[in-house]
């Protein structure tokens, strides 16, 4: 994920971070990958779980929604060829991609990669200053989109919400007065009156930006709703006795995995929408304590890793229930398609 909002360099902030595989070997152990096993790696980024999982002898499905990780991934493909097959799209579609008889595994690293963090032009960072973008796959609306076109009142709740920023209403506030003279264009630009209206205290930790481009992120990509489909993908396309790992690096992430696998598992008491509790056949049954985290030692060595979680859970012969997203509990923010120029 692009912020780690615990402090210290972080990748939001546009730090030099080598591109290393999060929690690598804690995959491994719970995907348990081995020849004769189809795994799918449904965020390829750099190819770092993939590579380790065609290492133990299993056969690779790789998706991707940047078609530059699509693109620098051809080598490997070419490397590995039969054992792996790249594909552009965006992993909620995932179950399209199941071969017949369903998946051994599936893996999904949540958020952005070093590589979207690296190249100026994407926007992801403002201490690389380039285009207010954003987006992951190139196309749709854009963090500038969203900036200079949303309500006041949207734009508080998509940095409230998805930015957990406690000083949204003055930030957006200050947006719209800027920008009625002069649209967002760039990164610096934006994170500039930022800093300007909230300033940055010895105390803080990371930049006043922080959570604001989080938040833009998230919401230009739809990454929570992404999560969700993905996860009920999943559930659709693992054959009994498959797995599914996720890695997460944000705690809105997080609660939507855990409660997808609580809800699946019986562990659930309903949502505000459905509060009367239906007993019915899990279709998940968890992988150890069901949390792990990163070693003190991967976090000093790798910097992306401080705030990552991993939760996994083991498929069982039980059919896959509905989708049904009222049990993440998501607010309604503001619909992207209309922000468009």
């Amino acid at each position: 994920m692009v912020t780690d909002l615990g402090g210290g360099n972080t990748e939001a902030e546009g730090g030099p971070v080598r591109h290393i595989p999060v929690l690598l070997k804690e995959v491994l152990d719970s995907l348990e990958p081995k020849a004769g096993k189809v795994i799918l790696d449904g965020t390829f980024g750099a190819g770092g779980y993939t590579s380790a999982i065609l290492r133990a002898g299993a056969d690779v499905v790789a998706l991707d929604r940047d078609p530059t990780a699509i693109a620098a991934g051809q080598a490997m493909v070419a490397a590995h060829a039969g054992h792996l097959t790249l594909n552009h799209t965006q992993f909620s579609a995932l179950d399209r991609f199941a071969p017949e008889g369903g998946l051994d595994g599936i893996v999904l690293d949540i958020g952005v990669s070093s590589m979207q963090i690296d190249e100026a032009e994407r926007g992801f960072s403002f201490q690389k200053n380039g285009p207010l973008d954003m987006r992951m796959s190139g196309a749709g609306v854009s963090a500038a989109d969203v900036v200079n076109r949303a309500k006041v009142s949207d734009l508080i709740r998509i940095f409230g919400f998805l930015g957990e920023e406690k000083q949204a209403g003055r930030i957006a506030r200050a947006i719209e007065k800027r920008r009625a003279t002069h649209p967002f264009e760039t990164t610096r630009d934006l994170a500039g009156m930022i800093e300007i209206v909230t300033p940055r205290k010895a105390k803080d930790k990371i930049h006043p930006a922080t959570r604001v481009f989080q938040a833009l992120r998230v919401f230009v990509n739809d990454e929570l709703g992404e999560l969700a489909q993905a996860l009920f993908a999943a559930e659709r396309a693992l054959k009994p006795g498959g797995r599914l790992v996720v890695v997460t690096f944000h705690s809105l992430e997080d609660r939507i995995v855990k409660k997808f696998f609580s809800d699946r598992s019986g562990k659930a008491t309903g949502s505000r929408h459905l509060p009367m509790v239906v007993e019915r056949l899990a279709s998940f049954e968890p992988v150890g304590k069901g949390l792990l985290a990163a070693t003190d030692e991967e976090a000093e060595m790798n910097p992306r890793a401080r705030s990552a979680k991993l939760r996994a859970a083991i498929r069982t012969v039980h059919p896959a229930m509905k989708a049904d997203f009222s049990i993440f509990d998501l607010p309604d923010l503001a619909e992207i398609e209309r922000l468009g120029g």
